[in-house]
């Protein structure tokens, strides 16, 4: 009977409990925002970006913030040797969202893209052997860019990948008009004949076990880079093989026998270094 009682007696406050917290479920006290600042993100949009040169039309990708009316610094970024793809749009479209007028550019015309290593061997040779015509289809694309109304007069920069990454050496090492040159594990080779003097920033970001990329033609690009004025540097990335930025290289690696793989911790190493370079060079 006592028992019976207690409960009897604890009963209301039970219910009364239970009533509380519905009306705390059902009528949320509204939070007070008017002291919190809201600002919006980057609204990133791309475009088709078309240049000519030569009697050819070239298609490009520009990505940059909409809702930023400042204009901004732009930097290219050449793709590998597949092509202007997903993976250099996707580049683009972060820079974008950092602060840039990215442009990835089209080295091959028409936005063609390889689906096997003999076709893109094949496009990338071609334009690595007649320097003069890839550095004019550079050229048509930056003074184009520097044309539109969301790029700042501070300055233009270059990065690349594989065979892009061998581009933008290149062009540093022709003396094209870039603050800075950045380079993730490109190909060394020296596509210019009569190297100019370059005072810009030169990175050169390599995995250490990369079977593509020769040391000796490594350090001769950077040592004949260094003679001309740059500020080179090359770092390389313990474990770190050809392809490390990409994480489809594994798909590619699989599908065709090709010893690429991608690395994380040197992806985003490679690439903190590469934005604190381009702050330097472009923000001052």
């Amino acid at each position: 009977m006592k028992a019976r009682f207690t409960w009897l007696c604890l009963l209301p406050l039970l219910l009364a409990a239970a009533v509380a917290q519905a009306q705390i479920q059902t009528n949320p006290v509204q939070a007070d925002d008017t002291q919190i600042n809201v600002v919006q993100g980057p609204q990133v949009k791309g475009e088709i970006f078309e240049y000519s040169t030569g009697g050819e039309t070239y298609q490009g990708y520009l990505a940059r913030n909409v809702s930023d009316k400042t204009p901004r610094p732009a930097v290219l970024v050449v793709h590998e040797w597949w092509g202007l793809n997903d993976y250099a749009r996707t580049r683009a479209d972060q820079l974008a969202a950092l602060g840039f007028v990215a442009l990835a550019v089209d080295m091959y015309g028409q936005g063609q893209v390889a689906t096997h290593p003999d076709e893109a061997g094949a496009f990338s040779r071609q334009v690595m052997q007649d320097w003069p015509a890839a550095r004019a289809r550079l050229e048509a694309a930056m003074t184009k860019l520097s044309e539109h109304p969301a790029v700042a007069d501070t300055g233009m920069a270059a990065i690349g990948y594989c065979f892009g990454g061998g581009i933008v050496m290149n062009m540093a090492l022709s003396g094209m008009p870039i603050e800075a040159a950045i380079s993730f594990h490109g190909s060394p080779t020296q596509a210019v004949k009569n190297p100019q003097p370059f005072e810009g920033i030169v990175q050169i970001h390599n995995g250490a076990e990369d079977p593509l990329v020769k040391r000796e033609a490594l350090m001769g690009m950077a040592r004949a880079l260094e003679a001309q004025g740059a500020e080179v540097k090359v770092v390389n990335y313990p474990g770190a093989t050809h392809g490390f930025t990409s994480p489809e290289s594994g798909e590619a690696a699989a599908e065709f026998g090709l010893p690429l793989g991608y690395d994380a911790a040197a992806d985003a190493a490679s690439w903190q270094a590469a934005l604190l370079a381009l702050d330097e060079a472009l923000n001052d």
